[in-house]
């Protein structure tokens, strides 16, 4: 069965808000940090993205910028045996 990761959206805060959730919630721990590239578009080092798992539930937060404000949607992510599919 494909495990579905919700992405949660940020400016800058990912890194510090996945801190705060697995302070709150048992059996919870940062998995992974990725970080912006040569590349961008943000300064290269800067985080980009944070795995972390809150009590057996994977998610990942995005520092994706404020191009988007708040809203009712939603990004989740559905790992394959074959490929990843996002939407």
């Amino acid at each position: 069965m494909p495990r579905i990761t919700p992405n949660l959206w940020f400016d800058t805060e990912s890194r510090e808000a996945a801190e705060f959730y697995v302070s709150v919630f048992p059996n919870s721990e940062i998995k992974n940090i990725s970080y912006y590239g040569e590349a961008g578009p943000r300064p290269a080092g800067t985080v980009l993205t944070v795995d972390f798992v809150l009590d057996g539930q994977e998610y990942t937060a995005i520092d994706g910028g404020p191009e988007f404000t708040f809203d009712e949607s939603i990004s989740l992510l559905i790992n394959c045996a074959d490929l990843v599919l996002q939407g």
